[in-house]
């Protein structure tokens, strides 16, 4: 009886660990290089830049990263006004190798990874995430201080201070 009690407990409380944890924000059978083609369609007529977020459903810290930045409202505000979000999978199931090679080998650095597109597919930046973490996740004000950064307007030469 013990032990069937002890099993009980066991799956509710790994069970339900587990269950909170389960996102689906990547997708192994999309089609990475065709969503940064619409995302850049998108990110030029919108006068924003793309915004890709490398990593897998299976990385707890791509899935910290992701929950920070929905759920906070100066970072979800920062990420709609300023870029077009593409999720980059990278998984045993789809790799994106050709994909992750025209940018440069990011997953380099790890995961999350970050990239930036200005809307002309041009790369600007590639983001360790490694430098924006704080605590179990990820820094608010680092990752705040990083989108600033590469927003249109901050590398528009015209809004730099003389």
């Amino acid at each position: 009886m013990k032990k069937l009690v002890f099993l009980v407990w066991f799956s509710l409380i790994f069970g339900s660990v587990f269950a909170q944890e389960k996102v689906d924000i990547y997708h192994p059978e999309a089609n990475a290089k065709q969503d940064i083609t619409d995302a850049l369609a998108k990110a030029k007529s919108e006068g924003k830049h793309v915004f890709l977020q490398i990593g897998g459903n299976w990385c707890i810290w791509c899935i910290r990263f992701n929950k920070l930045v929905t759920e906070n409202a100066e970072l979800k505000n920062l990420l709609s006004q300023n870029y077009v979000v593409v999720h980059v999978n990278y998984s045993k199931e789809n790799k994106n190798e050709e994909v992750l090679a025209s940018l440069g080998y990011p997953q380099r650095f790890g995961f999350p990874v970050f990239v930036v597109l200005d809307a002309d597919g041009k790369r600007l930046h590639i983001q360790n995430s490694a430098y924006l973490e704080g605590g179990n996740g990820h820094s608010a004000t680092l990752v705040s201080d990083f989108l600033k950064a590469w927003t249109p307007k901050a590398i528009d030469p015209a809004t730099y201070k003389n």
